[in-house]
């Protein structure tokens, strides 16, 4: 077995920049890419140094276009027909070959299914380590040690990691956790470039791409979220959540409980081991609010509260608080708000 390269510290010096691996599927590039932007910009501007994005694809260059109006300094745009979809062993390739020659010394990678994919994989190509499912990002500007933070033992502390001897510095982040990049007028410098690459290149080859005929819930992108917890009781009762969410426009959650008993699909589940969400506005409903609910849901913008006991940590964390039964008080919601709607 072959040992990867261990960069040395004399090496560090060299490596300058911060790297955002950019992921699109089905030719769209997802909202993380821009979140990890926002904090890519935030970061780059901390070290005085250039923020570059990479995107793997091909014949996406609308998509591309958009990408240059967010805060990036370059954006690296890498196609070719084997990249049109995500394997392993070409967008490893691919992305290990251009930071090993341009040796950027922070690389930011979305922790979605592909992220949790690549992102080690790329680590053990570069001789480097990973912190993964990032929720807090800083940097130290004197010695530029990133300090990745991350929830450990359960979700009952929180650990801040540093890697102090290789490069670069790896972070996978969670979507929703960070805040979008903001638009910017003018479009910024574009590099394109087709790699050197083969089929004998990749091992594991994509035969047949095949779409489940249920849709898809994504709660990263929703405004309004109503979600339902263990305090409702049962799944008679979950279904006035689904039906506050219908009357606001929005879409329904729920915490852990409400997966584990079956009153919802697991692509609903918010929390630590579930979905990390920042809409608008997010109503919990009967969730007493323990810390690996709050770990998914606490960077929203406006959180109202319902629970019967004004003790729950829920209410530590709302911005409007409502203590009595839910399923008493969201029938007077729905009601009141179909009144004005009316109206």
């Amino acid at each position: 077995m072959s040992k990867a390269k261990v960069n040395n510290l004399k090496d560090i010096n060299e490596w300058r920049g911060v790297l955002v691996v950019a992921e699109q599927r089905y030719g769209k590039i997802l909202n993380v890419s821009y979140e990890l932007l926002g904090e890519g910009r935030r970061i780059a501007d901390k070290l005085e140094t250039e923020l570059s994005v990479i995107v793997l694809g091909n014949k996406i260059d609308e998509e591309i276009k958009g990408l240059q109006h967010y805060g990036a300094d370059k954006v690296i745009y890498m196609e070719h027909e084997l990249l049109e979809n995500y394997t392993t062993d070409a967008y490893t390739k691919v992305i290990a070959e251009y930071i090993n020659e341009t040796k950027p010394e922070t690389v930011f990678v979305g922790a979605t299914a592909v992220g949790r994919d690549l992102a080690p994989r790329l680590a053990g190509r570069l001789g480097t380590g990973l912190t993964a499912d990032c929720t807090g990002l800083d940097v130290d500007p004197t010695d530029r040690k990133m300090l990745q933070t991350r929830p450990a033992f359960g979700g009952n502390l929180m650990a801040t990691i540093v890697c102090p001897n290789n490069r670069p510095q790896m972070s996978t982040v969670r979507p929703g956790v960070m805040q979008k990049s903001a638009y910017v007028e003018e479009a910024t410098e574009l590099v394109k470039i087709r790699p050197t690459l083969t089929g004998e290149d990749i091992i594991a080859k994509i035969v047949e791409v095949v779409k489940s005929d249920k849709e898809g819930v994504s709660l990263c992108d929703a405004e309004i979220i109503v979600a339902g917890g263990r305090g409702l009781g049962n799944e008679e009762n979950f279904g006035l959540v689904k039906k506050l969410a219908e009357t606001l426009g929005g879409t329904y959650a729920g915490s852990r409980a409400v997966i584990e008993n079956g009153w919802a699909d697991p692509d609903r589940q918010i929390g630590q081991t579930g979905t990390t969400v920042r809409p608008k506005v997010y109503i919990a409903c009967g969730i007493s609010g323990a810390i690996q609910h709050l770990a998914g849901m606490a960077e929203s913008e406006c959180i109202v509260a319902i629970n019967k006991n004004p003790e729950a940590p829920i209410f530590q964390v709302a911005h409007f608080g409502l203590v009595g039964d839910a399923t008493k008080i969201i029938p007077e919601l729905i009601s009141a708000i179909e009144e004005v709607k009316n109206q």
